[in-house]
C-alpha cells in the first residue's frame, strides 16, 4: 500500500476564517486567565471546597483524549494494522495538540504560572502529582520522535520500536491520570482501584471521538477522497469503546452499592439526594443517553451508521457525554461531603458535612474552551506546514481488499 502525502494548501478564505475563529477563542482563554490571575480566583465559582473547577473538567478531558488519540497510530505499528497506517501521523498530531491544550488549562489555572517551575525541579515521588509531570513531558518528547520515525524514510524501520514505547507511555500516563482520582480515600467518590483502568478505556473513546470529526473536516474541507471503509472501521471502533466505558462505569458503581460505607455517595449521584440533583441529571442524561446510549443507537443503526453527519453528531455527543462524565467525577467528587467520622453527623461554622455549592463562571469556560482552541489550531497550522494527511484515502487506495471485494 503506497500512500502519498502532501500538505493542504491552506490559502482559502474558510481555512483563514477557521483560524481566525480558532484564535478568537485562544485569546479570550488567555485574556480570562489573565483576568483571574489579577483579581484573584474569588471571581471564580471555586470555593475551599470546590479546589478543581470547570477549567480542570476541560484540561483532564483533553489530556485523557491525547491519549486515546494516539490509539490509532499504536494499533498501526504495534499491532501491525495496515489499514490504519495512513492515519498514524495525524494521531500523532492530534495527540500532541490534545495535550498542548490540557496542560495549557492546568498552567493558567495554578493562579502563578510561574511556581511550575517549582514543581518541575523540586518533585516529591510519592506524589501523582510528581509522576504526571514527568509522564506529560515525555509523551510529549516520544510522540515527537514517533512522527519523526514515521515522516522520515530512512528512520521508517524504527517506528514500530517507538510506538510500542509510546504505546507503553500512553498507558502509564491515563493510569496515572486516573490515578489521581483513585488514590484519593479521603473522597467517597473517588477512592478506587477502577478508576485507573476506566481512564484508560475513556481515553480511548473520547481521542477516537475528536479523531473522527478532525479526518472528516479536514477531508471534507480540503476536498480530498476519504473512502467509506475507512470511516466504517473507525465508526465501529468507537462503538465498542463507547460500550466499554458504560461497562467500567457499570461496574464502578455496582462496587460502590456493594460497600455500605459509599451508599451515600450513590445516592447523591445516581439519585440526586442531599443536593445532588445537577450531578445526577448529568450523569444519566449527559452522559449515559445523550453521551452512551444515544450515540450508540446512530453509530450501530443500519440508517444513521451510513450517514457521515450523524456520525459527526455522535462523536459531538460522545464529547459533550465525556465532558459531563468529567465533571460529575472531579466536580461531583468534592461536592459530595467527607465522611470525617464515619457513620456519625458532622456539622460546623465551616461547612462539614454540608454539600459543597458551586457555579461555574464565565471565565473558568472561556479558559477551558480557549485550551479546546489551542489544540485545534496547533492541528490547523502543522496540517498546512508539514504532510501529516494522505492526499487520497478513497477506497481503492486506502483499503484495496475491501474495494476488490465489493466489485
Amino acid at each position: 500500500m503506497k500512500i502519498a502525502y502532501r500538505t493542504i494548501e491552506g490559502r482559502s478564505r474558510g481555512y483563514f476564517a477557521l483560524f481566525g475563529v480558532l484564535g478568537l477563542f485562544v485569546l479570550a482563554g488567555l485574556g480570562a486567565a489573565h483576568h483571574m490571575e489579577s483579581e484573584g480566583h474569588w471571581i471564580t465559582g471555586m470555593n475551599n471546597q470546590i479546589v478543581w473547577g470547570m477549567p480542570h473538567v476541560f484540561a483532564v478531558f483533553l489530556i485523557v483524549a491525547a491519549s486515546g488519540a494516539l490509539n490509532i497510530a499504536s494499533i498501526s505499528s504495534v499491532f501491525a494494522k495496515t489499514a490504519y497506517k495512513p492515519l498514524a501521523r495525524l494521531s500523532g498530531l492530534l495527540s500532541i495538540a490534545l495535550l498542548a491544550g490540557g496542560l495549557m488549562i492546568l498552567v493558567l489555572d495554578l493562579g502563578r504560572p510561574d511556581r511550575l517551575i517549582v514543581a518541575m525541579t523540586t518533585y516529591n515521588f510519592k506524589s501523582i502529582f510528581a509522576w504526571n509531570i514527568i509522564l506529560y513531558n515525555g509523551l510529549f518528547a516520544i510522540v515527537a520522535v514517533y512522527i519523526w520515525m514515521m515522516m522520515e524514510g530512512r528512520f521508517n524501520k524504527y517506528s514500530r520500536t517507538v510506538g510500542m514505547v509510546a504505546f507503553i507511555w500512553r498507558l502509564l500516563l491515563t493510569t496515572g491520570t486516573g490515578s489521581i482520582f483513585g488514590f484519593l480515600v479521603a473522597r467517597q467518590g473517588y477512592d478506587a482501584a477502577i478508576m485507573a483502568p476506566m481512564f484508560v478505556v475513556m481515553s480511548f473513546s473520547f481521542g477516537l471521538a475528536i479523531f473522527l470529526l478532525v479526518l472528516m473536516a479536514s477531508y471534507s474541507w480540503s476536498e480530498r477522497p476519504l473512502g467509506d471503509a475507512t470511516v466504517k472501521r473507525l465508526k465501529n471502533l468507537l462503538g465498542v469503546f463507547v460500550a466499554g466505558v458504560l461497562y467500567f462505569v457499570l461496574a464502578y458503581h455496582l462496587t460502590n452499592l456493594y460497600a455500605t460505607e459509599h451508599h451515600g455517595y450513590e445516592a447523591f449521584l445516581l439519585l440526586g439526594e442531599n443536593g445532588g440533583g445537577i450531578y445526577s441529571n448529568l450523569f444519566w442524561i449527559g452522559q449515559v443517553l445523550l453521551g452512551s446510549l444515544l450515540p450508540l443507537a446512530l453509530l450501530y443503526h443500519p440508517v444513521t451508521g451510513k450517514n457521515r453527519v450523524m456520525l459527526g453528531f455522535a462523536s459531538v455527543l460522545i464529547i459533550l457525554g465525556g465532558l459531563a462524565q468529567m465533571y460529575t467525577i472531579i466536580i461531583g467528587g468534592q461536592a459530595f461531603p467527607m465522611a470525617m467520622f464515619p457513620g456519625m453527623e458532622v456539622s460546623s461554622s465551616f461547612g462539614d458535612g454540608v454539600t459543597a455549592s458551586y457555579a461555574p463562571s464565565t471565565w473558568e469556560v472561556m479558559l477551558g474552551v480557549g485550551g479546546f482552541a489551542m489544540s485545534l489550531v496547533i492541528v490547523t497550522a502543522a496540517v498546512k506546514i508539514l504532510a501529516f494527511l494522505p492526499e487520497d484515502l478513497s477506497d481503492e487506495i486506502a483499503d484495496p481488499h475491501t474495494a476488490s471485494k465489493s466489485t
